[in-house]
C-alpha cells in the first residue's frame, strides 16, 4: 500500500472515530463534491466498520454549479428545494451526524455576478435556517473536512504541475490533521486537553471585552454577561463528544451583538462561495459594520454584509496562536477551513447558541435577548498576525495581556 493510501485510510478512520465519533446503527450524512469520491468511499468503507446503519451521501459537482450561474434564469437562483431542507432536518431529528467535505477551487466561480450568488446563499440561508439551529445549538454531531483536488491544489501550489500540486495539497492536509503522528487518536486527546485547558481559563476569567491592536485594526469587542468559550469539541444532544472542525486550533466565543466598536483588517483572502475577498477593512459602531473597503471582491464583500439584517453583525470571536502548524506551515490554503486555524479570526453572522449559559434548549428571541445575533448566514475572516495584541478587559476595568506579538501571553 502506498504512503499516501495509508495516510487516507487514516485520515477516513480519524473523520470517522474522532471527528463525527460515529455511533453505532447511526446514519452518516455527507456532503461531498464529486471530485472527492475515492475519498468518501473511504469514509463509508470506516464508517460502516465502525457500525454505521447508513451512509447518505449528497454529491454536488462545481462544473455544474458554474454551468448553473452562467446560463440558468435569474429567477433560478430565489428558489431552494423545499424537500432538502426538510430532509436534512427529518434526519438531524432522527438522530444522524453531518460531514462536510469541501474541496472547492477558490476561482471557481470568478467573473461570476455577484448578484446570482448573493440571491442563491440567500435562498438556502433561509430554507436551512432550522437545520442551522439544529447544527448550532450541537442538537446533531457534525465536522467539516478536506479532500484535495486539482482546481484547489493548483491555486495553493500553482508553481507544481497538477499532480504534484495535489500530492502536495494532501500532504499539507495531512500535516494539519495530524495524520502523520505515530498515533493519530492519541495526538488529537492531547491536542483537544491543551485547547480545553484554553477554555477553562477563559470560561474563569469572564472578560467583559476584549481589545485587539495591530498593522490596520483597533476593535473593542464586548462579551455577553452570560457567554461560555468553547474548543476542540462538543457533545450533542445524545452526550456524544465530537469534533466540528479538522483541523482546528481555535477557542471561540459569541460578542455582544450591539458591543462591537472600531476597525479591523483582514489577514488572509476569504473564499466566500466561489469568489475571493482580499486585503479588506470592516468599521464597526455599536456592533454593525459602518464602512467597508476590499482591493479585491468588493461586491461580494458588499451582498454578503447585505444578506440580512444579522449580516452586519458578528457572531463570532476566536483566538489562534500565530505559532500553530497551519499558520507555521506558510501556505495560504484560500480555504477557511484551514486559514482560519492558522490565525485568529471573526466571523459576520449568526452566533453559535452552546456560546452562552443554558443557549443550547433558548429559543431566538432568548438568544437575542441576552445578546447574540441571528442571521441566515455565518462567515468567518481572518485578522491574525504576528504583530497583534489582544488584552482582555474585566468588568472592574482591568486590563490582562490575552495574545503578545500574535501568540497566547498565558
Amino acid at each position: 500500500m502506498s504512503n499516501l493510501q495509508t495516510n487516507l485510510e487514516k485520515y477516513a478512520e480519524l473523520t470517522v472515530k474522532v471527528g463525527i465519533n460515529i455511533q453505532k446503527n447511526q446514519t452518516l450524512v455527507v456532503n461531498a463534491p464529486l471530485n472527492s469520491i475515492d475519498f468518501v468511499r473511504l469514509v463509508a468503507k470506516k464508517a460502516y466498520e465502525a457500525g454505521a446503519k447508513n451512509v447518505h451521501v449528497e454529491w454536488n459537482d462545481e462544473e455544474l454549479t458554474l454551468l448553473k450561474y452562467k446560463m440558468a434564469p435569474d429567477e433560478a437562483f430565489h428558489e431552494f428545494p423545499e424537500w432538502k431542507a426538510k430532509g436534512y432536518e427529518k434526519m438531524a431529528e432522527d438522530g444522524a451526524g453531518f460531514l462536510s467535505i469541501v474541496a472547492n477551487n477558490p476561482d471557481l466561480l470568478k467573473g461570476v455576478d455577484p448578484e446570482r450568488m448573493a440571491n442563491a446563499n440567500k435562498a438556502s440561508g433561509k430554507a436551512m435556517d432550522t437545520f442551522r439551529s439544529y447544527v448550532q445549538s450541537d442538537k446533531v454531531a457534525w465536522t467539516v473536512a478536506a479532500a484535495a483536488s486539482p482546481g484547489w491544489a493548483k491555486k495553493v501550489f500553482p508553481q507544481d504541475d497538477e499532480a504534484t500540486a495535489v500530492e502536495k495539497l494532501w500532504d499539507a492536509i495531512f500535516a494539519a490533521t495530524r495524520v502523520t503522528e505515530n498515533d493519530p487518536v492519541s495526538a488529537w486527546k492531547e491536542h483537544t486537553d491543551n485547547l480545553t485547558a484554553k477554555v477553562q481559563t477563559l470560561n474563569e476569567k469572564k472578560y467583559k471585552k476584549l481589545h485587539y491592536t495591530a498593522n490596520g485594526t483597533d476593535l473593542y469587542i464586548e462579551l455577553p454577561e452570560k457567554h461560555l468559550w468553547a474548543g476542540a469539541g462538543s457533545e450533542n444532544e445524545a452526550g456524544t463528544y465530537f469534533i466540528a472542525n479538522m483541523p482546528t486550533e481555535e477557542v471561540f466565543t459569541a460578542p455582544q451583538k450591539d458591543g462591537v466598536n472600531g476597525t479591523v483588517s483582514s489577514t488572509k483572502p476569504l473564499n466566500y462561495g466561489g469568489t475571493l475577498i482580499s486585503n479588506f477593512t470592516l468599521t464597526f459602531e455599536n456592533g454593525k459594520i459602518i464602512d467597508y473597503k476590499a482591493e479585491e471582491g468588493y461586491e461580494t464583500l458588499k451582498r454578503l454584509v447585505e444578506t440580512d439584517e444579522g449580516a452586519a453583525f458578528l457572531g463570532e470571536v476566536a483566538l489562534v496562536p500565530h505559532d500553530s502548524p497551519i499558520s507555521n506551515s506558510n501556505i495560504i490554503f484560500y480555504n477557511t477551513l484551514f486559514d482560519e486555524n492558522a490565525s485568529n479570526h471573526l466571523a459576520i453572522g449568526s452566533a453559535y447558541a452552546f456560546n452562552l449559559e443554558g443557549g443550547k434548549t433558548m429559543s431566538k428571541e432568548e438568544l437575542a435577548k441576552n445578546g447574540l445575533n441571528t442571521s441566515i448566514t455565518h462567515v468567518d475572516f481572518m485578522i491574525g498576525s504576528a504583530d497583534m495584541n489582544i488584552d482582555g478587559i474585566t468588568a472592574d476595568g482591568t486590563r490582562e495581556p490575552l495574545f503578545r506579538d500574535g501568540n497566547w501571553a498565558f
